[in-house]
């Protein structure tokens, strides 16, 4: 299992864009990818999950991945939240 907590840091946090590009890539690997935020939490591979979270600029999220191509996973995630989403 893999797991890396990181910083939201773009202005509008995970709106329906950010969504919509985690879902994309989540969607690519095999492995189990869950977000979690406080007490919530949400399978990476749903938008309408991704956005219940309501995560905001500067909030902390958990992402815990799980399975064959986990690795693979995990940097594709960070490499996601580092570019700030293309935004």
């Amino acid at each position: 299992m893999q797991k890396q907590e990181i910083i939201v840091k773009n202005e509008t946090g995970l709106h329906a864009r950010p969504a919509a590009m985690i879902v994309k890539i989540a969607s690519r690997f095999q492995s189990n990818i869950i977000f979690a935020k406080e007490d919530h939490e949400a399978n990476a591979k749903s938008m309408m999950g991704i956005m219940a979270l309501g995560a905001a600029k500067g909030e902390r999220i958990e992402i815990r991945i799980e399975g064959a191509d986990e690795k693979e996973a995990m940097d594709a995630m960070i490499s996601l939240f580092e570019s700030n989403f293309g935004e």
